[in-house]
């Protein structure tokens, strides 16, 4: 199947945005008409109505509902005294755990001297791209962050749309095409934004697709920018970095708010080969002048997690257990309530299609994806966000759960009762996480309601 591709331009944004209203004199167009993240927005729009008494299905913000593990959570209560400002780059002692974690867990070379350290891998991307001089790839469906990131700061950037029939992943015949379509239209270098296992579809690569995806990369002269932050989140624990197979192109971002549950914590990391080591080099002289350092007590910390020692292992294999057992399970009750939906195979997301049911939406007044969350929020009380949110087109009735709405502290305390190789018991999913098969439930009865 061949892709569609969209270019979006600064200058396009901002007419789209103009013409909402008029802009202010003193603003700069770049940001003209831009809104708060929306799954940021959802959350604050959830809490708001919890506030007011309505009992909400949080579905929308991807955040881990796991505990941050005891030893890092340990070590963070010891390093509490740390106060000084550290090296801009991060904590030495921390750069060699990230580098030691990526030779370990993706069979990767990396030296600490070519680890950054930031507040957040998303603070980190917004930095990358401010000092690429070149135009940005991206898959879409796509994290919410991509595109605005790339428009605040006045980049070209090309979305490449991937098909559900190919589990929303990008080929390698997909590169091809784009390359051999678009190289003469502008002399500048390409960044490819490869995320997996994926925001907002929950799936992953093979290592068959990711070397075949590799050899296209470097046949195409693309740098990547692979953003693994849910790869220890790899259902079967066995996710693979395309940075194994096109080391000198493939910048790997990783952190600690998904695999170690710790997003409020703000710690994200950029690993580079040393033939990028430009990039990282001009990455930290705008840090210098931004941000200063990450905090020093979360760096000290982050260094026990990134060690990755047995207990945080065992953390990951019973939440990974946890997340494919939840994931599968309601993956097929929302296949039987006739929306589409590809099985999951990392992180914590779905995304979900409901063209089967198009034609009964549409007689309740329902015709696109931002149509669907709203009404679905409105009467039932379950939060997703609109497929439009993440770079699909608007008038598409597709969504993205995120099913996270369960106390991971409690579902991982009866995980560890039971031997790790041994199956969850069959109530499992609904005595632990029964807020998310509930809302599936409502969404399957409210989309198959007649109309």
């Amino acid at each position: 199947m061949s892709p569609k591709s969209q270019t979006v331009k600064s200058e396009t944004l901002n007419n789209i945005n103009k013409s909402k209203g008029k802009t202010h004199l003193y603003l700069n167009p770049n940001v003209a008409g831009l809104k708060e993240s929306p799954t940021l927005r959802i959350n604050q729009h959830c809490r708001e109505l919890q506030a007011a008494g309505k009992h909400i299905y949080k579905l929308g913000l991807g955040q881990s509902p796991f505990p941050v593990p005891e030893p890092v959570v340990n070590a963070l209560r010891l390093y509490a005294p740390q106060k000084d400002y550290l090296h801009v780059q991060g904590l030495p002692e921390l750069r060699q755990a990230v580098a030691d974690f990526h030779r370990k867990k993706d069979g990767v070379d990396i030296f600490p001297e070519n680890v950054i350290i930031g507040p957040g891998s998303k603070e980190l991307l917004f930095l990358l791209q401010m000092v690429f001089d070149g135009e940005v790839i991206i898959p879409s469906p796509s994290w919410v962050s991509y595109l605005p990131q790339a428009r605040i700061i006045g980049n070209v950037i090309h979305v490449i749309h991937t098909s559900p029939n190919e589990q929303w992943r990008l080929l390698p015949e997909h590169l091809d095409e784009f390359c051999s379509k678009n190289r003469d239209s502008s002399d500048k270098p390409y960044l490819l934004i490869l995320n997996y296992p994926g925001n907002p579809d929950g799936i992953t690569y093979n290592e068959d697709n990711i070397k075949l995806l590799a050899e296209a990369a470097r046949r195409n002269n693309i740098y990547i920018l692979s953003d693994e932050i849910y790869g220890q989140l790899n259902h079967k624990g066995n996710h693979v970095s395309i940075a194994k197979y096109y080391p000198e192109g493939t910048i790997i971002s990783s952190g600690l708010s998904k695999w170690c549950g710790a997003g409020g914590w703000r710690l994200g990391t950029f690993s580079f080969p040393p033939n990028l080591h430009w990039l990282m080099e001009a990455m930290a002289a705008v840090a210098s002048e931004t941000y200063t350092s990450v905090s020093a007590p979360i760096q000290y910390a982050a260094i026990q997690a990134f060690l990755c020692g047995a207990e945080i292992e065992n953390y990951l294999w019973h939440a990974r257990k946890i997340l494919a057992v939840l994931g599968n399970a309601i993956t097929a009750d929302l296949k039987e309530g006739n929306i589409l939906v590809n099985d999951p195979t990392g992180g914590f997301y779905l995304f979900l299609d409901f063209t089967p049911l198009e034609a009964n939406l549409n007689k309740r007044g329902i015709e696109n994806g931002g149509e669907l969350c709203d009404r679905l929020l409105e009467e039932c009380g379950v939060a997703i966000l609109p497929g439009a949110d993440f770079n699909r087109p608007f008038d598409e009735l597709s969504a993205r759960l995120s099913y996270v709405d369960f106390d991971g502290a409690k579902a991982l305390a009866a995980s560890y009762t039971i031997p790790l190789h041994d199956p969850l018991p069959d109530d499992f999913v609904s005595q632990y996480c029964g807020n998310v098969t509930e809302a599936i439930k409502k969404i399957v009865e409210w989309a198959n309601k007649p109309g």
